[in-house]
């Protein structure tokens, strides 16, 4: 199977926490980074997901937001530092690729932004991921 998500990151589940209906996910990503999923709960038991199982990390690039300095104040708890290898604008959007440990990222994000950020190759950014956004695949 192909798919349209840019991100596909490898990584190892550390932990799952169970909830009512949701389920919380730690991956151990290939980088060392820890990212975690929000899925359901239904959808971890389906996967036979349990600390060791080696999963696909899925993030559509739309889902990735990026800052230039350090973020405080936030709930989200995907934060993953990185440097902008390179930039492809049009008109309204931008797609901007980053590496981060262990891989690479793609952030679609408006012009205007890119623009406000100053954004180069060369820029050290934090890609920020929110864990409701992460898919996790498994085989």
């Amino acid at each position: 199977m192909s798919l349209s998500i840019r991100n596909q990151l490898p990584g190892t589940v550390t932990a799952v926490t169970p909830g009512e209906a949701m389920a919380t996910v730690r991956v151990r990503l290939a980088g060392g980074q820890d990212l975690t999923a929000a899925i359901t709960r239904e959808a971890a038991d389906d996967l036979g997901l349990t600390p060791g199982t080696a999963v696909r990390a899925l993030v559509k690039s739309t889902e990735v937001a990026l800052a230039t300095t350090p973020v405080q104040g936030l709930s989200i708890r995907n934060r993953l530092p990185g440097t902008v290898t390179a930039i492809a604008a049009g008109d309204a959007m931008a797609s901007v690729r980053i590496t981060v440990e262990g891989g690479e990222l793609t952030a679609a994000i408006t012009k205007e932004a890119a623009d406000e950020l100053r954004l180069s190759a060369g820029t050290p950014v934090v890609a920020l991921i929110k864990s409701t956004e992460v898919s996790l695949a498994v085989g």
